[in-house]
């Protein structure tokens, strides 16, 4: 099977849809810190739906921190039912690859929902990406992978990237408060450390397209030179 990178920052594999980094309840954990966001809830559960929708996939995977507070509390708890409920029947089962944010989810089971710790589909190994496995090609999150661009007046922007290699996916992050880590100048994920990244094509996803910036290696020396 050949993954094909989706605009809406999904991956589809055969009759999979993997997602990564969805951080659930992240409003909810920066309100105890004293920080007040809009909710995103509804806008991750609808850009997901009108996804699924299209592609009439029949597993939904999500890689790895589908929530976001290391500490489960029951505000959390009900906005992941709620987002089992809304996406499930859409599909014929939803797979968690557990991330390191995914502490106390294992109630999700509860829902339906397969909870493990790796996943091989199609000869690719599907891992959180925040510790190393034995395996050979891997579709990882946790890196939350973006460039930073500038526009015709000077603006900085980052926007989110997959890095697509012949042995290594990294996924961008699904949430829109995941703003990204600038893979141009740091790298997080082991997976990230430990392969010859520089050979990744890097796309970004622009509205209904992906806009290819070429390899990581490439783009960084050009970068250099301006």
């Amino acid at each position: 099977m050949k993954p094909k990178p989706l605009p809406e920052k999904a991956l589809r594999l055969g009759r999979s849809l993997i997602i990564a980094d969805l951080h659930l309840g992240y409003e909810i954990a920066m309100a105890k810190e004293g920080f007040y966001l809009p909710k995103v809830f509804h806008d991750i559960v609808s850009n997901l739906k009108s996804v699924l929708e299209r592609e009439k996939v029949r597993r939904l995977i999500i890689a790895g921190d589908l929530k976001h507070s290391f500490v489960p509390e029951w505000r959390e708890r009900k906005e992941l039912k709620a987002f089992v409920d809304e996406v499930s029947f859409l599909v014929d089962e939803v797979v968690l690859v557990r991330g390191n944010h995914d502490v106390g989810a294992l109630w999700l089971r509860e829902l339906g929902v397969e909870v493990v710790d790796e996943l091989e589909l199609g000869g690719w190994k599907i891992v959180h990406g925040h510790k190393l496995v034995e395996g050979k090609r891997f579709i990882i999150g946790h890196e939350h992978p973006a460039i930073r661009l500038r526009d015709e007046v000077g603006a900085i922007i980052k926007v989110p990237a997959f890095l697509m290699g012949e042995n290594l996916i990294v996924l961008p992050a699904f949430s829109p408060w995941a703003y990204g880590n600038d893979v141009l100048r740091e790298i997080v994920s082991p997976y990230l450390r430990f392969m010859d990244i520089e050979k990744l094509t890097i796309l970004v996803p622009v509205g209904s397209e992906l806009l290819s910036f070429g390899r990581l290696g490439k783009l960084k020396s050009v970068l250099l030179r301006l």
